[in-house]
């Protein structure tokens, strides 16, 4: 188990670079076991979960190949001009059927939540695949209920291996079906579109969710030689076809970095500048931020974000006072509901956090009333945050890191803070994160790692 050691009170400024998406980067990596082409993927993210999701891609016999340096196809320049660093090319040309089976893949798919976005790609290329509960941060009930009535839509039959905790989806050929999903889940909607792509006769997804990963999901699939229409919708038709070949891809930068990234800059920043930031892919983030009273510019693709002496919580119309809520997209991500509770502990003004989708996901808070800030946990989903003005500063504490976002937020309070903080059990931060400290360090952070 490794810890951050965190001195407080240093300002930062500078420039600082989100990575590539996580979530897109595992939805497109899994997107490559829909070909026996080569798949040339670039800007994936050096982090923990991706790098797991390669190995085992790996371990069922993909083979992987990473190239620094690539070029990348001419729209994707002008799309964006970011560098083609962390480039992967895949090619799932002769895999390991007999390893799909084993106890050691369903181990290792256990241990990481992103093993379920494999699960489409192989039902719909195979025709069968072994299922196991997935890994991933411990915020409460993450159910798999939305994947698995969508594959039922299309023709799939779950049985229960005997004597194993795992199951088995089999289809010999999928077949277009019309389906309501019961929630607009992100992964879901990516797994049923993967499978839908080889299904016979038409899909047609209803409630789907539409944030920019899945539509650069849906685009990439597009270029392979599927038929994808409504993207960018919450309806979304897919006309099944024979086969996918190969194609070039961009993974955008990561939407929730960025906004971690403000959240740092408000609260201990000295002038930073968030460099190629996608600003049109961040829907709003950046408004959410500003209803907290952030200054934020936005220079050309770029976000200027002064120091921030003070900044007040604005209220609605009517003088209530000011509600945060997460939703599915275009609504307010509910990864970011974690950094903006800690920038609004030093805000002048109140706000309600309404967190809807996990039940765990603010427990978190009971280490920033340890290090002095003052929120009132009214329920496991629902907090309000009293601002300190900055007149009250918070101190450092000894603490340990639930989840990523969580993390996150508990390093962005301890650089605020006053005295040493220590962060345990970082490798939840290190799962979303790429080699955040140095990155931070750069930035005048001090921040030491331990083991």
């Amino acid at each position: 188990m490794a810890a951050f050691v965190i001195e407080g009170g240093h300002p930062l400024s500078g420039t600082i670079t989100p990575q590539g998406a996580k979530n897109e980067a595992l939805e497109v990596i899994c997107a490559s076991l829909l070909t026996s082409e080569e798949v040339m993927i670039h800007n994936i993210p050096d982090i923990r979960d991706v790098n797991n999701l390669i190995q085992l891609l790996r371990d069922i016999g993909v083979k992987v190949k990473k190239s620094e340096e690539g070029e990348a196809r001419k729209d994707e320049r002008e799309r964006r001009s970011a560098t083609t660093k962390n480039t992967y090319s895949f090619r799932a040309d002769e895999l390991r059927l007999d390893y799909l089976e084993s106890d050691e893949f369903v181990k290792k798919c256990s241990q990481l939540r992103g093993s379920v976005l494999m699960i489409g790609p192989l039902l719909a290329r195979m025709g069968r695949a072994v299922i196991a509960k997935p890994g991933g941060d411990k915020i409460g009930r993450r159910r798999l209920d939305t994947h698995f009535l969508g594959f039922e839509k299309l023709g799939g039959k779950f049985s229960r291996i005997e004597g194993r905790d795992v199951y088995e989806i089999a289809a010999p050929r999928l077949k277009g079906s019309y389906m309501l999903l019961d929630e607009a889940s992100v992964t879901g909607t990516a797994n049923i579109v993967m499978a839908a792509v080889f299904a016979h006769g038409t899909t047609t997804i209803y409630n789907a969710a539409c944030e920019p990963y899945l539509q650069q999901l849906c685009r990439m699939l597009n270029r392979m030689g599927a038929r994808i229409s409504g993207i960018a919708s919450n309806l979304l038709t897919i006309e099944g076809v024979e086969q996918l070949h190969g194609t070039e891809h961009t993974i955008l930068p990561d939407m929730i970095e960025v906004g971690s990234f403000i959240g740092m800059a408000a609260m201990c920043g000295d002038g930073i500048r968030i460099k190629d930031a996608s600003v049109k892919d961040l829907g709003i983030i950046p408004d959410t931020f500003r209803r907290l009273g952030i200054k934020i510019k936005v220079e050309g693709d770029d976000l200027w974000i002064p120091r921030q002496r003070h900044y007040e919580i604005q209220s609605f119309i009517d003088g209530t006072i000011m509600t945060l809520a997460d939703a599915p997209w275009p609504g307010l991500t509910p990864d970011l509901l974690s950094v903006l509770i800690v920038v609004a502990t030093q805000a002048r003004g109140s706000v309600l956090f309404h967190q809807k989708m996990f039940e765990s996901r603010l427990f978190f808070v009971d280490k920033l009333i340890d290090m002095g800030a003052q929120i009132i946990l009214c329920d496991p989903h629902r907090a309000v945050v009293v601002g300190h003005d900055r007149k009250i500063t918070l101190r450092g504490g000894r603490m340990s890191s639930p989840d990523i976002r969580a993390g996150i937020a508990l390093l962005i309070a301890a650089m605020s803070a006053r005295g040493t903080s220590r962060i345990e059990n970082i490798e939840q931060i290190d799962r979303g994160y790429e080699h955040i400290e140095t990155r931070l360090n750069a930035l005048g952070a001090c921040i030491r790692r331990e083991k």
